[in-house]
């Protein structure tokens, strides 16, 4: 069974930091570029980051460029979205999605093929 699986979630103060990590079972994530998405409670789901299948392209959208690194391990076949100096704002569900496409094309949900669970992210004092 492909499976995407997040963790590393849970509640932070405002200018704080966690790791997400998102790990495939059942496929090997060398070959699939990587987005990050979130989704806030009565907002639309939004991506986040990007990174090629090689590791050697990433993408950030303006809202979290400067305070958030994506980065992936192909031999633990993880990946990870470093997230620091949180803001409430960043409150939401983050999904990891794969894309068959080997560099980050976009962040239109019907470019990934697969999608993990979520994991909930609270920033709050």
């Amino acid at each position: 069974q492909l499976q995407l699986v997040e963790s590393g979630g849970g509640l932070v103060q405002p200018g704080g930091s966690l790791r997400l990590s998102c790990a495939a079972s059942g496929f090997t994530l060398y070959y699939y570029a990587i987005g990050w998405f979130r989704q806030a409670p009565g907002k639309e789901r939004e991506g986040v980051s990007c990174v090629s299948s090689s590791g050697g392209s990433t993408n950030y959208a303006d809202s979290v460029k400067g305070r958030f690194t994506i980065s992936r391990d192909n031999a633990k076949n993880t990946v990870y979205l470093q997230m620091n100096s949180l803001k409430p704002e960043d409150t939401a569900v983050y999904y990891c999605a794969a894309t068959i496409d080997k560099y980050c094309s976009g962040y239109g949900p019907d470019l990934y093929n697969y999608w993990g669970q979520g994991t909930q992210v609270t920033v709050s004092s």
